[in-house]
């Protein structure tokens, strides 16, 4: 016998003893006061069970063991209570559950037959995350692909060459990426984004999060190179010479002998003039201040693994060689001042040293942190620099954070100093890595705020939706609408998280590094290299997107829409999922829709810092509760083709047979509704019928 087959007789046994759906606690702030302690605080911990229930519950507060005291109840429930004092470690702790001769354990994955250290509840002294981020609504922006709003910075038609070939100016603003398409450029820019700001404060977004803004040669910039500015093509180009590269007749690109990348003078005028950089960094400087004007913030995405081969520092292109106010690079001189920025393996200079790329990629030379304190000091610089002022972003997005530096050891020394840097700088920005798997020992206080929330979020939502992988990569049906894969590794992932953390994760459905999640609806596997992009759009399914998107502003985190999501943007993974947001072709009831249920994530406290409750999973079918003191909500998701009726044990809310209930919001095939509808709980149960392909937000009346 397994030991969850085990787990779960030992449960089935207790029920005739005590009610075990009743006990609850977690690291909200009416379970734990404070939620986010400071050292050296005195904690209250609370412990719900069944009325007159139990006959102890001990605290297990790392080595020490106190017993709790029953302090008050309501009409369903007793709450257990004691106080702790802290020190400035991090501290563990678990209940113990008394009853007759019964002894089990609750953790932070519920009701256990045995000590799972694993699953302790955390507390870390000190360790605050944004308030401004808990539950906000973050909008993802490629700017390439977002909005042209200044067309005399666009990149023109073979401006300078890109790992072999021109680059291309995209004049069709629909048009379908490129296979290979990083050296195209569709125009999109800061002064598009400014001018659609009313679109996205419309749309309800609090957060904007921006893909690389620096100097880079590619359209997704996160080969940067040059950490100090934003580039002109993004920003303001007043400074405009040079002539663009022509092919001679055997085909050859012509150039400036003084340059033996063969990069065009124009570009090497934009990118390196400072009239144009400052300029740049002024508009956005404006930018940021609009944005806050209108009480949204900034994130910005920190790209210190790697940097391109363009940087300034290394200078492969020779793009600075003669550069009026730049150093030699360390690809082009063994006198460079920035050769301690790389680990060459040989050296051969000028022109043919070899140094370490990222995943061995030569175009993304990583960062020798190690063997250069200046590198490093720069850095700690770039961090501080751009949450201050005069630009205030309110935050760090971490590109492959876990991958800095040569060595574990280095990397958390590395973001601890990183995120001193940064709030002393700023105390209220936010730092957020990309990261796939356990963050545990990322999450400690000293280093990020939190992650991209791959694991306790996009994967287990995109299997039980659509059985696809996040790439469409891969299509399994033993995943699609499987409740108890999709409970248990919500419940396991979400474990690895400080509750201040996950309340400021950042809940997607794509990125630009996945599949749009609308084409993973059609549950097909593919990419566009040879399926095309066409067939990214087809036998999609909106009911399902819908659904989707209600689960997302429902669940603890940071709801994250990327760009174009909310209007119907399809795609396969990288680079199709990088298509222009469809201006004048948008999906305008889905639009509505997204408007509608951010409304109700935002309107309630609950749906931000609540707690969550998983209520009951059937196949195609999952249910939970969001809750605080004040508010409880009940939602519902029947993903399958087939009607399912249901009784929801609501009491483990707190909800009673008086409690009477109102539709928010429900989703269907045919689209979503407003309309209101009425619903009583009776001895604790709400029964509920829900159609094929069904969503609803229900919440208790005051």
């Amino acid at each position: 016998m397994s030991k969850q087959m085990k787990t779960q007789l030992y449960l089935d046994n207790l029920t005739t003893i005590f009610n075990p759906q009743a006990l609850f606690s977690d690291g909200t702030e009416f379970y734990r006061c404070p939620s986010e302690p400071d050292p050296y605080d005195r904690v209250r911990l609370r412990l719900r069970c069944a009325r007159e229930n139990l006959d102890a519950v001990i605290l297990v507060f790392n080595d020490e063991r106190i017993e709790m005291e029953k302090l008050y109840n309501d009409r369903l429930f007793d709450y257990y209570e004691t106080f702790v004092q802290l020190g400035t470690e991090q501290v563990f702790y678990y209940f113990e559950i008394h009853c007759g001769q019964m002894v089990c354990y609750y953790n932070n994955v519920g009701l256990c037959n045995s000590v799972e250290e694993y699953y302790n509840f955390t507390m870390t002294p000190g360790f605050h995350t944004p308030d401004w981020a808990k539950g906000a609504i973050f909008y993802q922006i490629y700017v390439d692909r977002f909005y042209n709003g200044d067309r005399s910075n666009d990149v023109e038609d073979n401006e300078y060459i890109y790992i072999g070939e021109g680059t291309s100016k995209v004049t069709d603003w629909n048009k379908y990426p490129a296979a290979m398409g990083v050296r195209e450029f569709y125009g999109g820019d800061i002064a598009g984004v400014m001018q659609k700001l009313d679109y996205l404060q419309d749309l309800g977004v609090e957060v904007i999060y921006l893909n690389p803004i620096f100097v880079s040669p590619s359209n997704h910039k996160y080969d940067i190179q040059d950490y100090d500015y934003v580039d002109p093509h993004f920003g303001r180009i007043v400074k405009d010479e040079g002539e663009l590269l022509q092919k001679d007749e055997q085909g050859n690109w012509k150039s400036d002998p003084d340059y033996p990348n063969k990069a065009a003078s124009r570009y090497i005028c934009r990118v390196t003039d400072k009239e144009n950089l400052e300029a740049s960094n002024r508009l956005f400087a404006e930018f940021v201040e609009e944005v806050h004007r209108r009480g949204m913030k900034v994130i910005l995405d920190g790209v210190f693994n790697h940097c391109g081969s363009f940087n300034k520092w290394l200078d492969r292109e020779c793009i600075y060689e003669n550069a009026e106010g730049y150093e030699k690079g360390a690809y082009v001189s063994e006198d460079s001042p920035y050769n301690t920025f790389f680990k060459f393996r040989e050296h051969q200079w000028p022109y043919n040293p070899h140094y370490d790329g990222w995943w061995g990629h030569d175009t993304l030379p990583k960062l020798n942190y190690e063997e250069s304190p200046a590198l490093f000091d720069y850095i700690m610089h770039v961090g501080r620099k751009w949450v201050s002022p005069p630009y205030n972003v309110d935050g760090w997005r971490l590109d492959v954070a876990a991958d800095l530096g040569q060595s574990g050891e280095y990397n958390h020394y590395f973001w601890k100093e990183f995120r001193r840097n940064v709030k002393e700088a700023n105390p209220n920005a936010l730092i957020l890595a990309e990261h796939y798997g356990d963050p545990t020992e990322w999450l400690k206080g000293d280093e990020w705020d939190t992650v991209m929330n791959y694991d306790a979020f996009m994967e287990p939502l995109t299997w039980f939706l659509t059985g696809v992988e996040k790439h469409s990569d891969e299509y399994r049906q033993d995943q699609l609408g499987n409740p108890d894969s999709f409970f248990g590794s919500m419940r396991h992932f979400m474990t690895r998280f400080h509750t201040q953390s996950l309340q400021v994760a950042m809940n997607e459905l794509s990125n630009h590094d996945h599949s749009r999640f609308l084409t993973r609806t059609n549950r097909k596997v593919g990419r566009t290299a040879y399926l095309g992009p066409e067939a990214a759009n087809e036998g999609v399914d909106k009911a399902i997107m819908r659904l989707a998107v209600m689960i997302q502003m429902t669940w603890p985190g940071a709801p994250t829409i990327y760009y174009g999501d909310e209007a119907g943007l399809c795609g396969w993974t990288d680079p199709d999922n990088r298509r222009a947001y469809p201006w004048g072709r948008e999906d305008q009831d889905l639009i509505d829709f997204h408007k509608e249920i951010i409304r109700v994530h935002k309107d309630y406290q609950a749906m931000k810092t609540g707690s969550i409750m998983f209520l009951h999973g059937q196949y195609q079918f999952i249910s939970y509760g969001r809750f605080n003191e004040q508010d409880k909500f009940v939602i519902a998701i029947n993903s399958g083709d087939q009607p399912v009726s249901v009784e929801l044990p609501v009491w483990r809310l707190g909800l009673t047979e008086a409690t009477r209930m109102a539709r928010l919001i429900n989703t269907s095939p045919e689209g979503f509704s407003l309309e209101t509808a009425m619903y009583s709980v009776e001895n604790g149960i709400l029964r509920l019928n829900c159609p094929p392909k069904y969503g609803v937000v229900i919440k208790n009346l005051t």
